[in-house]
């Protein structure tokens, strides 16, 4: 893979999309795990899958109509709730299978043979495109930046969100920033590990930095290192064996968080059996 890593394109490419997926997975990780908002990523991600059967039928880039569909579903979400007081379990799962249904209805009215669909969702990071990377790199600043202007709001924000409120901060712009943050971190996930697969690069490496720090910064930064390795690992392993390389990341991501937990629990009964021997 080395060799041909400055040969091909492709995998110049699939190596650079692994690397920004996993810096705002890392960041983004780390707060929806804080927030627990795993199962509203989930509902997004989904709902991405409208945008990118409206893309296909309407001619475009699919990942720009998946960006579009995406933060209209998180804000949507979000109004909703608020203006309704509806339980959001109901609205996600309603918006969940709404996006699906739309990708599909879009999908059966394209003119000609429909497109191959399995790429979106289970991620294909072989086929990312010079496109595809110049989105992901805006999209990365975007939130990067948007987390570091407003880190010590977040963290307010997140942990006591009704302290934040007494402050006086403006706590529904920041929720409505963080949706917003989700879906922009969705829809440049999508490439690399595919809808479905989403939510586990999003929560795995921050489970695993946790085991490690309660800082949410070291958290992040942490929670990056551990998806860059996930990524590279599971590139390497689909490029070597021919496995689909969404599967293969998620799968290396799930082993790593397995063997950090034993470790982590071997040492807790280490200490402790140290200090009750003292």
């Amino acid at each position: 893979m080395i060799d041909g890593l400055f040969q091909f394109a492709f995998l110049q490419h699939a190596v650079i999309s692994a690397i920004l997926a996993s810096i705002v997975c890392g960041v983004m990780g780390a707060i929806i795990s804080e927030k627990k908002l795993v199962m509203m990523s989930g509902g997004i991600a989904h709902t991405a899958f409208g945008g990118i059967g409206l893309g296909h039928f309407l001619k475009i880039e699919p990942m720009i109509g998946a960006l579009g569909f995406a933060v209209c579903a998180a804000l949507g979400i979000a109004r909703i709730q608020r203006g309704t007081r509806t339980n959001s379990d109901l609205l996600i799962g309603m918006f969940w299978s709404l996006g699906m249904a739309l990708g599909i209805l879009f999908i059966a009215l394209t003119p000609g043979y429909p497109p191959d669909m399995s790429s979106y969702l289970f991620g294909d990071i072989l086929t990312v495109s010079r496109l595809d990377i110049n989105l992901m790199l805006v999209l990365d600043a975007v939130i990067v930046f948007a987390v570091w202007a407003y880190f010590p709001l977040l963290k307010a924000f997140l942990f006591d969100e009704e302290f934040a409120r007494v402050l006086g901060i403006n706590t529904r712009l920041l929720e409505n920033l963080l949706y917003v943050l989700i879906a922009l971190t969705i829809v440049i996930v999508i490439r690399v590990v595919g809808i479905i697969l989403v939510i586990a690069l999003l929560t795995i490496p921050p489970a695993i930095a946790k085991q490690f720090s309660y800082d949410l910064k070291t958290i992040m930064l942490l929670s990056i290192g551990f998806g860059i390795t996930f990524c590279l690992s599971g590139l390497w392993l689909s490029y070597e064996l021919h496995l689909s390389s969404g599967a293969a990341i998620i799968l290396i991501a799930v082993a790593g968080y397995l063997v950090a937990s034993g470790c982590r629990a071997h040492q807790r009964r280490k200490t402790a059996a140290a200090a009750k021997a003292a």
